[in-house]
């Protein structure tokens, strides 16, 4: 039976090994399933194990994430996300603001950090009907690194196959067949994202950080973090819980969709960045998985009772993601615009 009773207030993120979920016991599924279920009813925030994700494919990642970061302004300028119809390419220092109001009720300051976005790079068989739809086909790629695509494309893919087997415990926690979010993410809407996160200025303007206090907008993310350290996970007292990198383990969480899917049973949580005690830069790379843009988005079965009403109105992804996007970039990405 789903659970109704509101949550109690987190004191940590859980750990979460997902080393049985091949099994072919499905109490061992089960007992995964119920792990989540309690994670994305308290904070929408856990840990993996046993993912399976190869650590070469990983490391690698962050090579050339570092190595992108490196180039010249120029350089990176050249593929600016703005000349993009997708979105794709560099978004430059304190472009982002995250945080909609800091606490004085005055406009936020800009993220102290700077991206490169990338989607599901298409081979040229690949369905005309997809490179229609906004997201798939229409990456950036920097002139002066020819490794970084092959590096990213393999680390896409191993992403988007953990994704779906999370996102079926996920459909099991919530008593669910675990094919349940398949036709939704066929192919999912996901996009790669690196960020390198300066060290915090002592100067800089109050509630400045380097990723304002935010909700992700898509179904789950799948979080790498370096050594650094800084992210901080909102609990349902107000409370700020660190969320320390633990080796060999990616962050998960739960984003807007995925609360809009429940109807608010599961949670997607307030988390920030706060690059202000490493001393050194800051890389992470989130992967943000949402389903295929023209999928409609309506309450899961099961999550609208008579104790709980319906909260939200039906849309589809790309409506849900491009509202988003224009309250974080200031501009809609279908609109016209200049680089």
């Amino acid at each position: 039976m789903i659970i109704y009773a509101p949550p109690t207030p987190a004191t940590r993120v859980p750990v979460i090994d997902l080393s049985d979920i091949a099994s072919p016991d499905p109490g061992a599924r089960e007992r995964i399933a119920r792990e989540i279920h309690v994670a994305c009813r308290t904070i929408g925030f856990f840990y993996v194990t046993g993912h399976g994700v190869p650590s070469d494919i990983i490391a690698r990642a962050f090579d050339v994430t570092v190595d992108f970061f490196d180039l010249p302004i120029n350089a990176k300028n050249e593929i600016n996300m703005r000349n993009s119809p997708a979105q794709s390419g560099y978004e430059p220092m304190a472009a982002q603001t995250l945080d909609s109001q800091d606490a004085s009720e005055k406009a936020a300051p800009p993220d102290l950090k700077e991206s490169f976005y990338c989607g599901l790079e298409l081979s040229p068989d690949d369905p005309l009907s997809l490179k229609k739809l906004r997201g798939y086909g229409h990456n950036q790629w920097p002139a002066q690194m020819p490794e970084m695509k092959e590096a990213l494309v393999n680390y896409y893919a191993q992403m988007t196959n953990l994704g779906h087997r999370i996102l079926s415990l996920i459909a099991r926690s919530l008593e669910l067949e675990e094919s349940w979010f398949e036709p939704f993410f066929n192919p999912p809407a996901a996009t790669l994202r690196l960020i390198k996160y300066p060290p915090q200025p002592p100067k800089a303007v109050f509630n400045q950080i380097g990723a304002g206090a935010h909700t992700d907008w898509g179904s789950i993310t799948i979080l790498a973090q370096d050594n650094s350290g800084g992210l901080e996970v909102r609990n349902v007292a107000g409370d700020w819980i660190v969320a320390p990198p633990i080796k060999d383990t990616f962050v998960i969480n739960l984003g807007d969709l995925m609360a809009r899917w429940t109807n608010d049973v599961y949670s997607s949580n307030m988390h920030r960045v706060k690059n202000n005690r490493s001393g050194g830069d800051r890389y992470s790379i989130p992967f943000f998985m949402s389903p295929r843009p023209d999928a409609r988005i309506d309450a899961i079965p099961g999550c609208v009772t008579a104790d709980m009403p319906r909260r939200y109105e039906s849309c589809t992804s790309a409506e849900h993601l491009n509202e988003m996007f224009r309250r974080s970039y200031g501009y809609s990405p279908n609109a016209p615009r200049t680089a």
